[in-house]
């Protein structure tokens, strides 16, 4: 499927809010193993991915499919150009959804400074999403 709708995902962006945060606190909650930080960062990237496209959702009633952050990020930038200053990080962040999760020839292995500058990244992103959206992840109660 390309870049297009979904009809099997949820519609509501507070939704992809939530996710989104749950997906910032299981990268954090990896991170007293040094063997999880490739699942971690792979949170890192989901977390962002999920924040994005619950804004788009939230500002263009429409939900986007695919994976590419820095594709989610420059739609975004149309609404808001505040998010042009991500498309960087976004960037960086792709490359940790497919190399993450799969043996490889060449291991890919992540340090404790590039987690922990994936997590902070991360959370910066998502807490200037869910600033714009007056979205509190506390007092969320989903569906």
């Amino acid at each position: 499927m390309g870049r297009g709708y979904r009809d099997s995902d949820s519609r509501r962006y507070f939704d992809w809010l939530y996710y989104a945060n749950l997906d910032l606190l299981a990268a954090k909650n990896l991170l007293d193993d040094e063997r999880c930080y490739n699942s971690a960062a792979f949170h890192c990237q989901q977390c962002i991915e999920k924040g994005l496209k619950g804004y788009l959702l939230y500002k263009k009633h429409h939900l986007y499919d695919g994976h590419n952050l820095t594709w989610l990020c420059k739609q975004a930038s149309q609404t808001d150009y505040h998010f042009e200053k991500w498309l960087e990080k976004s960037t960086l962040l792709n490359h940790y959804y497919i190399e993450t999760r799969y043996p490889a020839d060449v291991p890919f292995d992540i340090d404790t400074e590039t987690i922990m500058e994936l997590i902070q990244s991360s959370s910066e992103m998502l807490s200037f999403i869910t600033e714009i959206i007056h979205f509190d992840f506390r007092s969320y109660h989903k569906r």
